[in-house]
């Protein structure tokens, strides 16, 4: 790995917003996912939308569009974008007892949307975690991680896994 400088301290080692006025306005792309782990029949529920607070899935959809759009208020050095869309996925995996999360946030703009995308898939994992609670504290929001981004200067990343 080459020697780089983390570009959110400044030349003191404080922290700063970094400065994107001079960079080119690009289309971004990042792909976020993770799951939440459940026992077998929490699973049942949010699949026959049996959970006491309402549609799972429905409810952890909106709330990860709106945490995805204000991620800029809850993570200090980001810069508030102009999202163009933002699409979640969720899969059950009944051999697993998950809920697989996925989340794709796109933009025309001077900085990457991974932020973006990786608060989308959080936020939907603590939803369902908070809608489900009541029948298994015991769920594990596990393995949010960054699968693809495009746009910008770096070019294209595509986790390997």
């Amino acid at each position: 790995m080459s020697e780089q400088r983390l570009t959110h301290l400044d030349d003191k080692g404080r922290a700063h917003m970094v400065d994107v006025s001079a960079k080119s306005a690009t289309l971004r792309i990042a792909t976020a996912r993770g799951w939440v782990q459940m026992q077998s029949e929490t699973l049942r529920l949010i699949e026959s939308r049996g959970v006491a607070k309402g549609d799972v899935l429905a409810v952890a959809q909106v709330a990860a569009i709106m945490a995805a759009k204000r991620t800029p208020e809850l993570i200090p050095m980001c810069h508030p974008l102009q999202l163009s869309a933002i699409s979640m996925d969720f899969a059950l995996d009944h051999q697993l007892n998950r809920v697989n999360i996925e989340a794709t946030v796109r933009c025309t703009g001077k900085t990457g949307v991974e932020i973006e995308a990786l608060t989308a898939v959080s936020v939907a994992g603590l939803t369902i975690y908070d809608m489900c609670k009541a029948v298994d504290r015991a769920m594990v929001i596990g393995d949010i991680r960054l699968m693809m981004k495009s746009g910008g200067k770096s070019g294209v990343y595509q986790r390997k896994d």
